[in-house]
């Protein structure tokens, strides 16, 4: 995933592309890079940047912190092994090794901020607001806390977060992504094209006679490679979930009524009506227009009057709840349709309404949802009992016992799947049906080995998967007479593959001969297509990817033959029309682009800031340390 991420980004248009992709995030530090330079200097250090030292249980509980962070969005534990194998030890230290750079450089430069813009700052976060839309002291502390944070904690990150950024910001400055990148990006990417194309099948292969058992031999003792048996892994597989803990028949209808009763509207949809309003600043004023609507002024009429546009006047198809003010909201639902109230003395004025359509409100019957809330209440009857059954399981385990005796024991249900490929299918070849796709129980299954106590994995929603290797029945190569069906599969489509190469290669030589697409498919008894507005990267109809990347390769007038996604499928195409998009800098899909592209510019810019930071106070790292905390071998301390 890493890799094919750095990949993306190697190149300005890939960083262009993942900008996009990757949001509004102002500067990331999480990827900055940090030179091989091992040196030793105190065993309990994994670094020292400048004079500051970091600790092996700092960046212990760093590195826990951002596992976990990360697990939570990929809903799935990592564990240290698999943080390793993507490089996530190294990037999570470069990371900490940036910031605390950056850290240092604010103490050199001896920049500080007063704890109001600190308060300031927290109490504006919309992630802290109540349902009032104000800062609430209860949410903040029940969100810092689930993130792992005291508050003593949380307040010394978001200081030196904004220190961190004034820097980076300083450096970077106001860059201005020039109008020539942005062009040229808009142009790749917003580029259509049109092609004529005859789509070659194994019909036009002909009659391909069935293979000799020579020929098959010599066929299969060439590609044995490709018929091997995979290996295969039995697994015994533990889940506790709320939705499988669950007893819905445990709940009584009294119970179930109760809830019904107590969460009664959230069963139904409220009534809705269109709103108009006029606003008086004086109630006299209200008044006098009440009383020349009762003598038939239209409340349109009234509002122009008054030079009010119509977004000045229309509320909205709006629910009682949605209306702030209590006075406002009784008479606006006590008034018929297209009815004009009296003069309501509001909050914000006297105002007079008008109501239009009424949509009126729906209510299930605890007989339409009492099964559902049943079930939903013992999936939350289930949660509480997940942690106990989970510390009962690690017991279980940690006394010698299989999952299968576990499970016997705790009167929980355990799987045995007998043999699964790394492909998560079975011996006939076919998918593994009950295998959750999160988290990825087939790769953690062949990233372990008989007998190994392995964590268990997040099962989403808040639940987990216990699974034990119980068998590993090894790769090995098949007899002829095994495969024989899918040898002679194979060969047939290859022999296919051969004809219809061959005469998409005589249609090409013909065609870039001068002859027209359309007497090519008349002599060879095929039909001409045709594709239009193909963007770049995408299928167009059934045409697959391959093919509009093909188009997109070769100019205007151009051909080409190009494989289908099956062997027994070919393709001949010819560039009919290419199409630039129109550039309009004003476009929110460009300034969005302009926005990502100087994001990527800025994030350069500080990376190689930083880098000569460090160099001029100097990092040294801990590989001895460093181990400690993310596993994997030791080694020496080196210059």
């Amino acid at each position: 995933m890493l890799r094919g991420i750095q990949t993306a980004t190697s190149t300005w248009v890939g960083k262009a592309v993942m900008g996009v992709i990757m949001g509004g995030l102002i500067i990331s530090f999480a990827v900055w890079g940090i030179g091989d330079i091992f040196r030793g200097f105190g065993q309990n250090s994994v670094a020292k940047i400048g004079g500051t030292e970091i600790s092996i249980e700092q960046f212990r509980t760093y590195y826990t912190d951002k596992l976990q962070q990360l697990g939570q969005r990929m809903r799935r534990s990592i564990s240290n092994d698999q943080a390793r194998a993507l490089g996530l030890d190294r990037q999570l230290l470069g990371q900490l090794v940036a910031e605390t750079t950056l850290d240092e450089q604010a103490k050199r430069w001896r920049l500080g901020l007063a704890d109001k813009d600190i308060a300031d700052r927290i109490t504006s976060d919309p992630a802290f607001r109540g349902p009032t839309g104000q800062f609430d002291r209860a949410r903040f502390e029940q969100v810092i806390r689930n993130a792992g944070f005291s508050e003593a904690r949380f307040v010394a990150e978001q200081r030196n977060v904004l220190l961190r950024r004034q820097i980076a910001q300083t450096v970077s400055g106001d860059l201005k992504v020039p109008e020539t990148t942005l062009k040229s990006i808009v142009q790749y990417q917003g580029e259509k094209r049109s092609i004529q194309y005859i789509a070659l099948t194994a019909a036009q292969a002909g009659d391909v006679p069935a293979a000799s058992a020579d020929d098959l031999a010599k066929y299969f003792d060439t590609r044995k490679v490709l018929f091997r048996a995979p290996e295969y892994r039995k697994v015994t597989l533990l889940s506790l979930s709320p939705s499988e803990l669950a007893k819905p028949e445990a709940i009584s209808d009294a119970d179930a009524k109760a809830a019904y009763e107590s969460r009664k509207a959230s069963f139904g949809t409220p009534e809705k009506r269109e709103l108009r309003q006029i606003v008086f600043p004086k109630p006299e004023e209200a008044a006098a227009a009440y009383e020349r609507v009762t003598k038939g002024l239209s409340f349109a009429d009234l509002a122009k009057e008054r030079d009010m546009k119509d977004s000045d006047v229309e509320v909205g198809n709006v629910a009682k709840t949605d209306i702030i003010d209590p006075a406002v909201a009784d008479a606006a639902f006590a008034l018929k349709s297209d009815e004009v109230s009296a003069p309501v003395k509001g909050t914000f004025g006297t105002v007079l309404l008008q109501v239009g359509k009424i949509e009126p409100g729906t209510q299930k019957t605890y007989e339409d949802v009492g099964a559902d809330l049943k079930k939903e209440m013992a999936e939350l009857r289930a949660r509480s009992e997940i942690n106990t059954l989970r510390d009962k399981i690690e017991d279980e385990r940690a006394g010698g016992a299989t999952l299968a005796e576990t499970a016997k024991k705790l009167n929980l249900k355990s799987v045995t799947i007998e043999a699964v490929d790394r492909s998560g299918r079975g011996l006939d070849g076919q998918p593994i049906a009950g295998l959750p796709a999160t988290p990825d129980v087939v790769g953690s299954v062949f990233s372990t080995d008989i007998g190994v106590d392995n964590d268990a994995l997040q099962l989403p929603p808040n639940g987990y998967l216990y699974y034990d290797v119980t068998g590993i029945t090894p790769s090995r190569e098949r007899a002829l007479d095994e495969v024989k069906d899918q040898v002679a599969a194979r060969w047939r489509d290859d022999e296919i593959a051969k004809r219809l190469q061959a005469k998409s290669d005589d249609m090409l030589t013909k065609l870039k001969a001068g002859t027209p697409i359309a007497q090519v498919a008349a002599d060879n008894g095929v039909r001409v297509d045709t594709a239009g507005d193909m963007t770049r990267g995408r299928a167009a109809g059934f045409l697959p990817v391959k093919v509009t990347d093909a188009a997109f390769k070769i100019p205007k007038g151009a051909q080409a033959s190009v494989d289908g996604d099956k062997p027994t499928d070919r393709f001949v195409i010819v560039v009919t029309e290419v199409t630039d998009p129109t550039f309009d800098a004003n476009a929110p899909d460009v300034k969005q682009l302009a926005a990502s592209l100087q994001n990527s510019f800025a994030d350069d810019i500080v990376g190689q800031y930083i880098a000569k930071i460090e160099a001029d106070i100097g990092v040294t790292l801990n590989q001895a340390a460093l181990n400690q905390v993310v596993g994997g071998g030791t080694s020496r301390n080196s210059n």
